[in-house]
Formats: C-alpha cells, sequence, structure tokens
C-alpha cells in the first residue's frame, strides 16, 4: 500500500512539472521570436549541442520557481533538419529552431563536454530515435520510467555512451535541472534576459 501511495504522490508531484520550466510571471509578449533572434543563436550552435532556455508557459514559471534557477527548459539541436529535439508535457517531438525561440525570453547554447564530430552525431540520432516517445513525469522525482524523457533527461541521455566512456568530474545528479547544465558543458552564447 505504501508503494502506491509513493507513485501516486510521485505522478502528482511530476504532473505539475510537466513541461520543464523558470523567473516567475515573465511577460509572454516578449519572446526571442523573429529572425535576427534566429540567426544570432545561429552563428554559435552546432549539431548536437544543447539549448537551454527560459520559457514563457505557466510550467516555465512554475519551474524557475521550485528550482530556483532563471532557466526552465533544455533540448538538442539538430543541425540536418535545423529543428530541436525536445522532451514537454507533450512527450519527444521536434521544434523548428524559430518556434523554439518564439517561446522563450533567453537561451543558452551549451556545447557539452562530450561533444565532438563523431558524438554530436551519435547524439542527435540516438535522440532523434525517441520521436514520439512519452514524457518522464515520475523521473522529475528520481523515479525514472523506461522509454519516457524529460527535457534535460533527453539531452543528457542522448549523449549516454560518450558519458559512460568518459565520465565527468562533476557528477550528474539522477535529476539534472536545467540551471546546472553549464556544468557539463561550455556556454557559447547567452543571449541574456529580456528586459
Amino acid at each position: 500500500m505504501r508503494k502506491i501511495y509513493l507513485f501516486f504522490a510521485s505522478v502528482c508531484i511530476a504532473a505539475v512539472f510537466s513541461g520543464c520550466a523558470v523567473k516567475v510571471g515573465v511577460d509572454a509578449n516578449r519572446t526571442l521570436s523573429g529572425e535576427e533572434n534566429t540567426q544570432a543563436v545561429k552563428v554559435a550552435l552546432t549539431h548536437g549541442d544543447w539549448l537551454v532556455t527560459r520559457g514563457i508557459h505557466d510550467t516555465d514559471n512554475f519551474i524557475a520557481g521550485v528550482t530556483n534557477m532563471p532557466l526552465s527548459h533544455a533540448a538538442i539541436y539538430d543541425a540536418d533538419n535545423d529543428w530541436v529535439i525536445e522532451a514537454d508535457g507533450s512527450g519527444v517531438h521536434t521544434t523548428a529552431l524559430r518556434d523554439f525561440l518564439a517561446k522563450s525570453q533567453r537561451v543558452m547554447v551549451i556545447v557539452p563536454i562530450w561533444a565532438d564530430e563523431q558524438t554530436r552525431t551519435a547524439a542527435v540520432k540516438r535522440a532523434g530515435g525517441w520521436i514520439g516517445l512519452g514524457y518522464n513525469y515520475t523521473g522529475l522525482v528520481g523515479l525514472d520510467a523506461p522509454n519516457r524523457f524529460y527535457c534535460t533527461q533527453l539531452a543528457i541521455d542522448a549523449y549516454k555512451d560518450a558519458i559512460n566512456a568518459n565520465p565527468p568530474q562533476n557528477p550528474l545528479p539522477q535529476v539534472v535541472k536545467p540551471g546546472q547544465m553549464y556544468h557539463w558543458g561550455r556556454i557559447v552564447y547567452d543571449s541574456g534576459a529580456i528586459k
């Protein structure tokens, strides 16, 4: 009985996190939409890089508040298709880069510490294989569900083979928050917060 209670409590808590999120009360009318912002990001962006954002949705506001961090969502970039592969409440899917930026107020481009030409290709291919899978609600509280992903889990697990071959000095926690992603990468672009 206790296991069932813990499971349902975890599901309820995780349901609140259904989109990965961050600064409470952002202005949804002020985003990184527009060709100028897209081109500025693309200059720094390479196949397999992580995009870590401060989104504009209510779940983003919630995640930012709960984690006390200025970033709320993460995805991996597929340069071949000019889209990101992301996991949100609707599951694992692709979003055109310009549309992804249009739902964000801040974006960081982070080069994972394991990124080289071979690992980048493998990571994007791996993440692409997960398109259509569900969202990992329970994973947000450390209870992983097989074949499901939350945003940072998808971005990091895409590099799992490289991580296993070369474990980081800074160990990965069971649940990685969007605001922690830079610990396992190098920031090459930061749009800064929209004022």
